[in-house]
């Protein structure tokens, strides 16, 4: 589609096409000029819509009247910083772009920067990129203790990049990596922008926060169990097209043995366990509060489990310490036992051994007298033996 603007002598060519690429020439009077039009089409796959980690296909082609030269090709992203892409040369004609993987973050503007010296070009072609996806890592680790309040949070960019299409999405947890995995709700997102979540255990004791910030998909946990640990993933789809964002959640738990107050001189065992496994730079550490050095313990590693004995009351703590920095903390206080209480087990245990002593001298006294009755009863009856074995008859005279 041309345009013709005699006034100013000039030819205006909407639309370009590859095949407009040609020498064009301006004839007036005996005048002539002639201008040769380079002309160069940026595709990109999928409209330019992609999910987070996809790798977006760019294809640049050219077509010119002259020998088609050889192209320098620079990509900057929407924060103006030069992206190299991996690129395919087809004879000059096609040259073919894949990004990396995308991040969210990658949503704007984008510039194609082609470069020649001869011919000489600089031409700059921008394009935009919208990636959906999440504002949280790929992969996080969030920790709980046993009967605390956890919300597990997915910051999503639909409506900072203005998305209009719908897509859907679910929130799935399994406690292992092979484990089979529970549907907690699905949720969709209109053209509009409006999120509609609908629930889909209800085995599984958690929430669905009403209010919370907007694009955000939230799971609350009122009352942590400890098989509540796990992976919670939360998935996106668009088109058949997924990604996903997952958040690890690692819960902690104390026990005593025996449990309940602490007598004086005896001993207790103290428990903190975290559910799966842990980073290589990372362990457990007992303490008591206003301690000493001696009544710290530390785990091994790889260790999810540490047991401590302890000979005195008060409050101490388990730590969960991850590149030297205090992840979560559970706080257990050992009650000492009253003074009443460590009379009433020394009165039971003096009181016992004298029971045990008593029984021991009866159990004695009646052994030696059934002893003395079995030894009378066997005279006897040796007695009557020997009577009716000497007896005499009298005759009468």
């Amino acid at each position: 589609e041309a345009e013709i603007k005699r006034e100013y002598k000039q030819l205006r060519v909407r639309k370009l096409n590859l095949s407009d690429a040609g020498i064009y020439t301006c004839q007036y009077g005996s005048h002539k000029v002639q201008t040769s039009l380079h002309v160069f089409k940026l595709t990109i796959s999928s409209d330019g819509h992609f999910l987070q980690n996809e790798v977006p296909e760019l294809i640049l082609m050219q077509n010119s009247p002259s020998p088609l030269p050889d192209l320098s090709i620079t990509l900057f992203n929407s924060n103006n910083n030069r992206v190299t892409p991996e690129l395919k040369n087809e004879m000059r004609q096609k040259y073919i772009m894949n990004l990396k993987n995308l991040e969210a973050t990658d949503s704007g503007t984008w510039v194609c920067q082609v470069h020649s010296d001869s011919p000489p070009i600089n031409q700059k072609i921008s394009f935009a990129l919208k990636v959906l996806g999440f504002q949280n890592p790929d992969s996080e680790r969030k920790y709980a203790t046993v009967d605390s309040t956890v919300i597990l949070s997915w910051h999503l960019n639909f409506q900072k990049i203005k998305w209009k299409e719908d897509f859907t999405g679910q929130l799935i947890w399994k406690q292992q990596e092979s484990a089979n995995t529970l549907e907690l709700f699905d949720f969709k997102v209109t053209a509009q922008g409006e999120l509609h979540e609908t629930k889909k255990s209800s085995n599984f004791l958690f929430e669905i926060p009403e209010r919370k910030p907007e694009s955000t998909i939230q799971v609350k946990l009122p009352k942590v169990h400890f098989n509540h640990s796990g992976q919670y993933q939360c998935q996106l789809a668009y088109q058949g097209r997924h990604t996903q964002s997952k958040i690890e959640l690692v819960v902690m738990k104390v026990s005593s043995d025996p449990a309940g107050p602490l007598s004086r001189g005896a001993n207790m065992t103290l428990t903190c366990q975290v559910s799966g496994q842990l980073p290589p730079n990372a362990y457990l550490r007992w303490e008591r509060v206003n301690g000493t050095k001696m009544d710290i313990r530390n785990s091994k590693q790889h260790e999810v489990k540490l047991e401590v004995n302890i000979s005195a009351a008060g409050l101490w703590s388990c730590h969960l310490i991850e590149d030297n920095d205090r992840k979560i903390s559970f706080h257990y206080h050992v009650e000492e036992a009253p003074v009443w209480i460590n009379y009433v087990i020394i009165g039971a245990s003096v009181g016992g051994g004298i029971l045990v002593f008593v029984l021991a001298c009866l159990c004695i006294i009646s052994s030696i007298n059934w002893n003395r009755r079995r030894q009378r009863a066997r005279r006897m009856a040796l007695g009557r033996q020997y009577l009716l074995e000497n007896k005499t008859c009298q005759c009468q005279q």
